[in-house]
């Protein structure tokens, strides 16, 4: 396949992602350890489609990091299996997705891999993002 229809099959994948919602995240949600590390600023949502630490790592902090690490991984592997991308490119997208997602107030990471704040303005984006 070229890259323009990877890339539009991958945008496809994530806006399908995004309206049914992050797995990873949904499951997140139900632990109030995440509810309250985001909410905090101390997790915020990496290019990678991954989450991670923002500040100072504790076990606890790490622990929760780690599960819903793992949990989007199997999610990333089998939707980009079933929409012939790699790991890596369907992670990016989902990635895009999830900063985009993002509300005032929470922590994403910018294209030169610092951790920003997001305001009322949209979120910097790496130029991959579909």
């Amino acid at each position: 396949m070229t890259r323009s229809i990877i890339r539009t099959a991958l945008g496809a994948a994530a806006i399908a992602t995004a309206l049914g919602g992050i797995a990873a995240p949904a499951f997140a949600q139900r632990d109030p350890a995440y509810a309250a590390a985001r909410a905090a600023g101390q997790v915020g949502e990496k290019m990678d489609g991954y989450l991670g630490i923002v500040g100072v790592e504790t076990a606890e902090l790490r622990r929760v990091v780690n599960d819903i690490n793992i949990k989007r991984r199997a999610v990333y592997a089998e939707r980009a299996q079933a929409n012939n991308a790699t790991l890596e490119e369907y992670a990016l997208t989902a990635g895009c997705q999830a900063i985009l997602a993002t509300t005032p107030g929470e922590k994403y990471q910018a294209p030169d891999g610092t951790w920003q704040t997001r305001t009322s303005a949209a979120p910097l984006r790496d130029s991959r993002c579909p």
